[in-house]
């Protein structure tokens, strides 16, 4: 596996490698990130993902200063997916200048994640379509787990005419149901005991849904307080289009049920399409 932290140096391996399909990631890798990499070779002839945390993504009270940075064993996972490149970039490879020019999302950017981390999706879109021209790749692969970002990451390269297929991954899971995420890390024992209600709550509501229930609003109340009952911080419990993350309409039947919830120190996510 080749590592570049330049842009010149990553574009120059780049050069006549077939299609090229991309996995960004901020690392601290698990086995959903490297589900991505398995199934990007599916897609093209040299895979390349990205090691990068990117500070504009984050609020002034968010952990970009702590998030985990695990370089070494991240670059082990890596090759051992077969990835044939990897761009790594410091903050002065990428931002060499202050970043004056932002991708602004549409009204969406403010609901959901973001009402709770403003600014959050300003971010992601600001770095990926970075990314993409850097690249330069032919397809993207990103996980459903962070489901609104997939909406706004593939609507943005649809609506700025980008050459890039956008691909979402399955959410992968632990056995007892917790979406893997680079931050279950900072679950105590206690706390990753509990953690999977969040997908068993998550599950019935898909249940309820599947079964004819449409009262959307009282299913995702009864959610909420499920969950505060049993000590957590639920920012949202949200059944919406998968299309375009708003309210259900009667003729759409493609609905996801999204939430976001804090236990203790910990914010995690979960969705599930219905």
């Amino acid at each position: 596996m080749q590592i570049h932290s330049s842009i010149a140096d990553l574009r120059a391996a780049l050069k006549n490698r077939g299609r090229i399909v991309f996995v960004p990631t901020m690392g601290n890798l698990h086995a959903g990130h490297i589900s991505l990499m398995t199934q990007a070779r599916g897609h093209g002839n040299t895979v390349v993902a990205s090691l990068f945390v990117n500070r504009l993504q984050f609020g002034p009270n968010e952990d970009f200063d702590s998030y985990p940075r695990t370089f070494d064993a991240d670059c082990e996972k890596l090759r051992a997916a077969s990835v044939d490149v990897l761009f790594a970039p410091t903050e002065r490879d990428l931002y060499p200048e202050p970043q004056q020019y932002h991708v602004a999302p549409p009204e969406i950017q403010n609901q959901l994640e973001g009402e709770f981390r403003p600014g959050h999706f300003r971010g992601v879109a600001t770095v990926v379509l970075k990314l993409f021209n850097i690249v330069q790749p032919q397809v993207a692969l990103f996980g459903k787990k962070d489901y609104q970002q997939l909406m706004v990451l593939r609507n943005m390269t649809r609506q700025l005419a980008l050459p890039i297929d956008i691909v979402g991954g399955e959410t992968v899971r632990a056995a007892d149901g917790l979406a893997l995420s680079s931050r279950n890390g900072y679950l105590s024992a206690t706390e990753r005991a509990e953690a999977p209600r969040l997908y068993r709550t998550l599950n019935s509501i898909y249940e309820a849904v599947r079964s004819g229930e449409q009262d959307f609003a009282k299913l995702e109340r009864a959610a909420a307080a499920t969950l505060d009952a049993q000590g957590w911080k639920t920012d949202y419990v949200a059944v919406r289009q998968q299309s375009d993350l708003q309210a259900p309409q009667p003729e759409n039947h493609s609905l996801v049920v999204l939430a976001a919830s804090r236990l203790g120190t910990t914010r995690l996510l979960d969705n599930i399409e219905i």
